[in-house]
């Protein structure tokens, strides 16, 4: 019995109890069902009784008496108890505890995906870093959570479309231009440029396939190392990222917002909206209506159009392209960007509560040493993606980065991270998985199978429960970090498992000594270690990270 077939009978019990004439109240829909950190109050525990309470007219003791009265004629349930001010404390019976087993194995990767968020169609747009150089650590730190949010949010039901904006437009660009035109005439880089040996590589790269261009006058020169250069750079970010294991659904470019007219849409449907005021002879939105700390310029005085006018064409066009939900995961430097994206929203005529949703990320810092490490061999004072992967492995750069909760700063210590021992939190996992894969390959060699047949009520040792309840907490949780949007609750909840499982392995033994038959136990506890196995290859793929079979 999984935590969600015990909602589900506690809330038939509830309905039973209604439609006798015992309660009298609307039966939930659902229930929270929660492990007790105490297990000697049982297997789970609900607070129904306390909910229901108020609306029954009733002590909360009373209407758990009621309930559990009910709950105790449920097959699969060995005891009900009523605990403290009317906590509903359930002990399964093992054979109902033990089915779980089965239960994962018959589901095998599907377990723990759920329909919580099927019908929500999502944007999700995460690292977006301009292509003027190569992907920083900041960016990185998106690139690893907003990937596994993405999975998170799949496996959560939602329909997710995966999203980079790129700006190919603006000053920034320009000076990207600049940079590489000066790097490839051998002048010093303008004050306001790029630097780093990047640029000369790139440049380097256009002046072999166009000889000539150093000789062009500069508008043609530039505008030939503004196209060339982003279109080499962003080919560059590209496959970092996909090396990083990150491919998007979607790459979006700001200049085609420009090219297709849609700032022009974008400022008629404002219009229409009565949103927007001229002072100055430049174009305003009203955006202090809704919270924004000022109103924002969508066209200048001159006729050039702000970034802000490219932000509401893009929104717009998220729109209408069927994205119930647009998240935009940002830096740290961009909590601005919180009130004025809602802004929008809200100008359009949307709902920011339903459709806007904007996670910051905070720094990353990384230590080797106990010192920080600060210069990149490409981009001078900046680390880059390629510096991370290049110290610690995709699959711990990926883990360390998802680990934590995104709105708090990290420092990902290099030493750490490297280590082949149990203090390494992705070693730790991945060989839980190893020791699991090595394990089923001993029970081959030996010619021993779990079989068709289960006997879910011989896993009756503590070690045995312990497991079997943390691999039946794994929908849940899958269910919270997709709703919360935080990844970091798989990684957390992988290291759990795995410590369950290492002491599981310790005291229980699986296979047989020497020539010892396999016994029904035996198979039984192959059911229950394939079935660990699922689950830590499932939350492993959540997180875009490896699950090895040998280590």
């Amino acid at each position: 019995m999984t935590p969600a077939d015990l909602g589900d009978a506690i809330v038939a019990a509830v309905r039973a109890a209604v439609a006798a004439g015992e309660l009298s109240v609307e039966a939930p829909e659902t229930t929270l069902v929660e492990r007790p950190k105490n297990r000697d109050h049982g297997d789970y525990a609900t607070n129904v009784a306390l909910q229901l309470a108020k609306a029954a007219g009733r002590p909360p003791r009373e209407v758990a008496e009621v309930i559990a009265g009910r709950l105790r004629d449920t097959t699969g349930v060995q005891a009900v108890e009523v605990a403290g001010p009317g906590f509903l404390n359930i002990t399964l019976a093992a054979s109902a505890q033990g089915e779980l087993a089965r239960t994962i194995v018959a589901a095998g990767a599907d377990y723990g995906r759920s329909d919580s968020l099927v019908k929500q169609r999502i944007n999700l747009e995460f690292v977006s870093a301009n292509p003027t150089g190569p992907v920083h650590i900041g960016a990185v730190r998106w690139a690893a959570v907003g990937d596994a949010l993405g999975r998170v949010l799949s496996a959560a039901g939602a329909d997710v479309t995966r999203e980079y904006y790129f700006n190919d437009a603006g000053s920034q660009i320009e000076r990207f231009a600049r940079s590489l035109l000066a790097a490839a005439r051998g002048e010093e880089i303008p004050e306001d440029g790029y630097a780093g040996e990047y640029i000369g590589e790139i440049a380097a790269a256009i002046v072999a396939a166009h000889p000539d261009v150093t000789a062009l006058d500069d508008a043609e020169a530039l505008e030939l190392f503004r196209v060339e250069g982003v279109e080499r750079m962003f080919a560059e970010i590209k496959s970092s990222l996909a090396d990083f294991g990150v491919v998007f659904d979607v790459y979006f470019n700001e200049k085609s917002l420009h090219d297709k007219g849609e700032l022009h849409a974008a400022l008629g449907r404002l219009t229409e909206q009565r949103e927007v005021f001229e002072e100055a002879g430049a174009i305003w939105l009203r955006t202090t209506r809704y919270g924004d700390d000022k109103d924002r310029v969508i066209r200048k005085s001159d006729g050039e159009w702000t970034y802000f006018a490219a932000d509401c064409a893009y929104y717009l066009d998220k729109r209408e392209r069927g994205f119930d939900r647009c998240i935009y995961m940002l830096g740290a430097d961009h909590h601005g960007y919180v009130g004025r994206l809602r802004a929008i929203a809200s100008c359009f005529g949307d709902d920011p509560d339903r459709t806007i949703e904007v996670l910051i990320g905070q720094m990353v810092n990384l230590v080797k040493d106990g010192e920080p490490v600060r210069m990149s061999k490409r981009a001078g004072n900046v680390v880059l993606l390629a510096d991370l992967v290049e110290a610690i492995g995709v699959d711990a750069a990926r883990y360390a980065l998802a680990r934590y909760s995104s709105d708090s700063p990290i420092d990902i210590d290099l030493d750490l991270w490297t280590r082949q021992t149990n203090d390494n939190p992705v070693f730790y996992v991945q060989y839980a998985h190893a020791r699991i894969s090595s394990l089923l390959r001993n029970a081959a060699d030996l010619g021993i199978s779990r079989g068709d047949e289960f006997d879910g009520s011989l896993l009756a040792e503590p070690r045995e429960g312990d497991l079997l309840a943390s691999l039946g907490e794994f929908p849940r949780i899958v269910a919270s970090a997709a709703e919360l949007r935080e990844p970091h609750r798989i990684a957390r909840y992988l290291e759990d498992l795995a410590g369950t499982y290492h002491r599981f392995y310790d005291a229980c033994r699986v296979l047989p000594m020497g020539d010892d038959p396999p016994t029904d136990l035996t198979r039984a506890r192959l059911w229950l270690v394939e079935a660990t196995r699922i689950v830590l290859a499932g939350g492993l793929g959540l997180l875009g990270v490896a699950a090895p079979e040998r280590m």
